[in-house]
């Protein structure tokens, strides 16, 4: 793959460096050669990427000719949204506390050059800041407040810009990186497409089982595609996939909903798309919708600080209470009466400045309907953990307690259930959904829907087996094929 350095002015450009084509903004943009070409690495090194500069037109017209732009527009974006800073700097905070730990100054500069810094001490954060804003050269503002490092602003760095003293070394750092640098292999020629899997081997509950990630890749190579795990360090790879599927679990404050925005700003298919893993992650907005499009739920009542009282007549007790972004039963607990309530209500109040309060409905089981590319493709009984009112739940030790499982086929589910499932469902998208339905005689409603929803072998899998999985995938093809096609899916 040909690899071209873009800049404002090629005689402003003050590095050497061997089998890399220097090539001014203009030049790339408006030359016939460089529109018709394939396979080639793009790095903008503009000095501003601001909407609607020479940098932020190189990176939007490379991503349209099939060219890999470092930064890509997404990137460009996301160093300008304090809310992705703030979210960035909060998943690598102990690293930033521990790596300038020593700095005595109020207000710290952090140069990255193809994630290094000239002091080696810095090297683990310049390699995490490079991974997040995958851009070449980018300085990172950090300010100290109460005794506690921010990371403020990040933006690129101008290649004039870099100071004399550092050129020897920035050189050094680029042929290393250009030498080391995995770039995208040419597909064997039985390989249509690319499905990157992001997950994470130490996770306790985890949405697929092992065993299961392999069935997913192996699905894929039946359809000649092929399928990688990534983990949260690969993000500034995403580019080198045609698709982003998510088997980590989800959260809006949390890297799997960077992974999603980037990836889907980036033209990827993407599951868990980032507008199902908002409408599914918090339990305000599912309730306004599903109480809107009169879907069947139980009683329920958004509460706050100032109308808990009306918790006794709207819900009634014994309740169970919510945060609104809880998932595995974590976040979820029950109040049986007015004591119990106040007392986790306070709990709960501590972490978040709206709740859930649901009527109980007690049952020997809740329904799990899978649900994808808006079809039904698994039907599960959860059963309550053992002596518990939850399906997931934790003994006086500490350990988990799951309640058993049992899948039952598709075809012999009551048609409410499954017409309930769909109407519910299409409410969010047309993503990869687990609507957890309970049954109170023939009536059915909805307790919540779920992205991200578990598809372990040896449960979900039992009756459909590897047909599940290869499913799946087909429609990762279909929906890969048509946009590579430019037309919308379905």
């Amino acid at each position: 793959m040909q690899r071209i350095i873009i800049v404002d002015s090629p005689a402003d450009w003050p590095l050497d460096l061997p089998d890399v084509q220097v090539v001014s903004g203009k030049e790339y943009l408006t030359t016939e050669p460089f529109r018709k070409q394939r396979d080639i690495r793009v790095f903008n090194m503009c000095r501003s990427y601001k909407y609607q500069t020479i940098g932020y037109y190189v990176s939007l017209l490379a991503e349209a000719r099939g060219h890999k732009p470092i930064p890509s527009v997404s990137t460009m974006q996301d160093m300008k949204s304090q809310a992705i800073v703030k979210l960035a700097a909060d998943e690598i905070d102990e690293l930033i506390q521990k790596s300038l730990a020593d700095v005595k100054s109020e207000e710290f500069v952090l140069s990255v050059y193809f994630g290094k810094n000239l002091a080696k001490k810095y090297d683990r954060l310049s390699a995490q800041l490079y991974r997040m804003f995958h851009t070449p050269f980018v300085r990172a503002h950090f300010h100290r407040e109460v005794g506690k490092w921010q990371l403020r602003k990040v933006g690129p760095i101008a290649a004039k810009d870099i100071p004399e003293a550092h050129h020897g070394e920035v050189v050094e750092f680029a042929k290393e990186y250009f030498k080391g640098r995995r770039t995208e292999q040419a597909k064997k020629p039985d390989i249509r497409y690319s499905i990157a899997i992001l997950m994470n081997p130490q996770e306790a509950m985890p949405p697929s089982n092992e065993t299961a990630i392999k069935r997913f890749i192996k699905a894929a190579e039946k359809l000649h595609m092929e399928a990688e795990i990534i983990g949260k360090d690969d993000y500034s790879r995403l580019g080198e996939f045609d698709a982003l599927f998510i088997r980590e679990t989800t959260a809006v404050n949390h890297h799997t909903f960077r992974f999603a925005r980037r990836a889907a700003a980036e033209g990827l298919v993407v599951i868990d798309d980032p507008e199902s893993i908002l409408r599914c992650g918090n339990k305000v907005y599912l309730n306004e919708l599903l109480e809107k499009n009169q879907i069947p739920a139980p009683r329920t009542l958004v509460v706050h600080r100032d109308n808990t009282d009306e918790i006794f007549d709207k819900v009634g007790l014994p309740c169970v209470l919510k945060q609104p972004d809880s998932s595995f039963s974590q976040g979820v607990s029950k109040a049986d009466d007015e004591a119990s309530l106040k007392r986790e209500l306070a709990q709960l109040f501590e972490k978040s400045d709206l709740l859930i309060a649901q009527e109980f409905l007690p049952t020997e089981f809740d329904w799990r309907v899978g649900v994808f590319d808006r079809k039904p493709i698994y039907l599960c009984k959860y059963f309550m953990a053992k002596k518990d009112w939850k399906v997931i739940s934790k003994d006086k030790a500490g350990r988990t307690l799951n309640g058993r499982s049992e899948t039952i086929p598709i075809e012999l589910a009551p048609k409410k259930l499954i017409s309930l499932a769909l109407k519910a469902a299409n409410l969010i998208g047309d993503g990869l959904y687990g609507l957890d339905i309970k049954q109170i005689g023939s009536n059915f409603c909805v307790i919540e829907i779920n992205d991200n929803p578990n598809i372990d072998h040896g449960y979900e899998d039992l009756i459909r087996k590897d047909d599940l999985f290869l499913g799946i995938m087909e429609v990762f093809l279909q929906r890969i094929t048509a946009a590579k096609e430019g037309r919308s899916y379905q």
